[in-house]
């Protein structure tokens, strides 16, 4: 009797193929299939759904990962998994796992979010997809309890019929092993930040911006990934690429012409 065909897994993100949420996430996959990994040659955080059509793209194997196919690629995250689909996989995997990233991106964060468009973009060929990130922004950070969270994600979503394109947006936080309450299914707060340009000068007078911003919560539901992620849950938020307003779509329906 034919056994099953091992399940392949894209690994990629938006810190760089050099990043240790990759490595990390790596490891939490690898006994779940086949890992191939296809990341930015450089960080690209912040580059949400940016595709590169200007300049030529670079493709070129890596071997830090020990026994694992891995490739760096120029161009953006989206662009990785593109070129992953059709150069280095020739198809789809059965999962594309992003991350881990360094930093949160709960909230509106996942509009602007290089790893969840990573995700995305996989999402929309129809391969079930997940993107990780830990709220602890330090590349000197402790992955044990994201790897835990990572392994046990995946492996449910290899495991059930999901629809295609399923997305989730997983967010982890800096907590205790020991105070660790579980992952908590959420929607998305009503979060954002109040931002600001820090205006200077250079050495010659010329004016140049460094963005600031102060993250404010306007959302009090306990139902949320902020309120998960205070109260010492992983947050799963199924997210959609479908950005119809279907409220205001039957509202207008009935007064406009």
């Amino acid at each position: 009797m034919k056994g099953k065909a091992e399940k392949i897994i894209l690994v990629t993100n938006d810190d760089g193929v050099t990043a240790p949420g990759i490595k990390a996430l790596i490891e939490a996959v690898r006994p779940l299939g086949k890992v191939v990994v296809v990341a930015p040659d450089s960080p690209q955080s912040g580059k949400g759904h940016a595709i590169t059509i200007g300049v030529p793209l670079r493709l070129d194997p890596v071997d830090i990962f020990e026994g694992i196919e891995a490739w760096q690629c120029s161009g953006t995250p989206v662009d990785c998994v593109k070129l992953a689909r059709d150069k280095i996989l020739h198809g789809l995997p059965d999962l594309c796992v992003s991350g881990i990233n360094h930093g949160a991106n709960h909230s509106i964060n996942v509009i602007y979010s290089g790893t969840m468009s990573a995700a995305m973009e996989a999402a929309i060929e129809g391969v079930p997809s997940v993107g990780f990130s830990y709220l602890d922004y330090s590349f000197e950070a402790d992955f044990s309890l994201c790897k835990e969270v990572a392994h046990s994600v995946a492996k449910q979503m290899l495991e059930t019929n999901l629809p295609g394109g399923t997305l989730f947006n997983v967010n982890i936080p800096i907590v205790a092993a020991a105070d660790f309450k579980g992952v908590k299914v959420c929607r998305q707060a009503d979060a954002k930040y109040v931002e600001t340009f820090d205006e200077r000068r250079d050495p010659r007078g010329k004016k140049y911006y460094w963005l600031t911003g102060e993250f404010t919560n306007r959302d009090n539901g306990d139902d949320t990934d902020v309120w998960a992620l205070a109260n010492q849950y992983a947050s799963l938020v199924p997210v959609q690429f479908d950005l119809t307003d279907y409220k205001m779509k039957k509202e207008l329906e009935k007064v406009w012409k």
